[in-house]
């Protein structure tokens, strides 16, 4: 196993010189302020009651906003070289809402780390909607603002981050804003947020940008067991949560039976979206065992999987998991990138981790260090196998607004009392500080 203790008993191994290491937050999530900028689809989300199981919002979160210089500093301490954040659109949007930006962009150079922007991760302006193709046209407007705004010092773009589970939570299953439960009927969001993604690597590539990349959500499926029924379900949702939103990037194809059901001139669009990448950001955190539909509504993971979908959700025993009840299984992230370059050869660029990480209580925090420590090892497999892989980005800087769940989930490196504001490196800021010490 790669969490062995015998085995993190020595050091985490060598990656290349120039690896990117780097932690990731989103705006929605730490910002705050939330009265400088527009509304976003999460803030109607969260004024509905029973939408956020703590009842809370976003309104203040890490009020990192007012805050982001004690975080850049934090940054610096840490040792990274990289720090992925987003741009909230809606603040984008507010008069002098770029200002933010410009200044921690400054801030983050000045300190030796380098930006790296999601332009999208999730809080879409409230009077947009992703089911509608005149959306993709806007987000590429958008991009082209802050491209022109942070161009000169920004080298390295992400364009969206995670459409698999924008799509499948916020319009299929409504447990996300917008709280649409379409199912099926939600194929159009993903495919206008694909469509999307290219226009925006077009107006990011006319701004001067030359590394672009996707931060698209990836897990390998295994089946409930070697029945045809299971192997088959197992196989829908992998196509679902992997192929779909992969294929049309890396071989500008969608998986067969699924273009004809998207709107639009679906072959003028996959010319747009097809080979748009300069690399491939992953966000991993766990496999995912797949059976046959089991006729019943399902609680997993803290979703509810409605018993008319044509596979359910299961339990990958014998494995230990987090505070989230997420299964922990670092050797299913070699899996994960071992398979890819299997299946897309020389159509894969690069591949970066985008994000990686737990959620645990307490400040002594060492089941997140096991965790990290056993996932580099299997990112390093995945090197020593072959897989060209080029950065590690730990999610997340802050303990945040943790969307659905509100404030019952930390995934931080640094704890935040969100009634302070205090900020208190944990166990595991100092544990990856001191592995990166040693990276050199």
């Amino acid at each position: 196993m790669a969490n062995d203790p015998r085995e993190a008993a020595h050091p985490i191994p060598r990656f290349p010189a120039d690896f990117l290491w780097g932690v990731s937050t989103s705006a929605h999530q730490i910002e705050g302020s939330a009265d400088e900028r527009e509304a976003s689809v999460w803030d109607v989300f969260t004024a509905e009651p029973g939408r956020v199981k703590d009842g809370s919002t976003a309104a203040v979160a890490c009020d990192h906003v007012r805050r982001h210089t004690e975080d850049v500093a934090l940054l610096a301490g840490l040792g990274v070289n990289a720090y992925r954040f987003s741009v909230s659109w809606p603040r984008v949007n507010a008069p002098g809402g770029l200002d933010f930006y410009d200044r921690l962009v400054d801030e983050l150079l000045a300190a030796g780390v380098r930006p790296v922007p999601t332009l999208f991760h999730w809080d879409l302006p409230a009077d947009l909607d992703w089911l509608e193709r005149d959306t993709a046209s806007r987000f590429a407007q958008y991009a082209s603002v802050v491209a022109d705004r942070l161009g000169d010092r920004v080298t390295k773009w992400i364009t969206l981050n995670e459409p698999a589970e924008h799509t499948l939570l916020g319009h299929a299953l409504g447990t996300h804003a917008p709280g649409k439960q379409l199912l099926f009927d939600a194929l159009p969001a993903a495919h206008h947020q694909l469509l999307g993604h290219g226009l925006a690597v077009q107006a990011l590539r006319a701004a001067g940008a030359t590394d672009i990349g996707i931060a698209n959500s990836h897990g390998p499926t295994w089946p409930a067991s070697r029945e045809p029924a299971d192997v088959e379900a197992a196989a829908f949702y992998d196509v679902l949560l992997n192929r779909l939103f992969a294929e049309p990037l890396l071989l500008g194809a969608y998986p067969e039976g699924l273009g004809e059901l998207m709107p639009g001139d679906v072959a003028a669009d996959l010319k747009i979206i097809g080979g748009s990448l300069d690399w491939y950001g992953v966000n991993y955190y766990a496999p995912t065992r797949v059976g046959a539909p089991q006729g019943t509504e399902i609680e997993f993971g803290g979703i509810t999987m409605p018993a008319e979908l044509p596979f359910s959700v299961r339990e990958i025993e014998g494995v230990p998991v987090t505070d989230f009840g997420w299964p922990v299984v670092p050797e299913g992230l070699t899996e994960l990138l071992t398979t890819f370059k299997d299946r897309y050869g020389d159509r894969l660029p690069p591949v970066v981790i985008t994000e990686n990480g737990c959620s645990y209580e307490g400040l002594d925090d060492q089941a997140r260090i096991a965790y990290l420590d056993g996932h580099l090892r299997a990112l390093h497999r995945a090197l020593e196998a072959g897989v060209d892989v080029r950065g590690y980005f730990v999610w997340s800087l802050l303990d945040n607004f943790e969307w659905a769940e509100g404030y019952a989930r930390r995934f931080g490196l640094v704890h935040v009392d969100f009634a302070t504001q205090a900020r208190t490196p944990k166990a595991s800021y100092a544990w990856l500080r001191d592995v990166l010490q040693a990276q050199g």
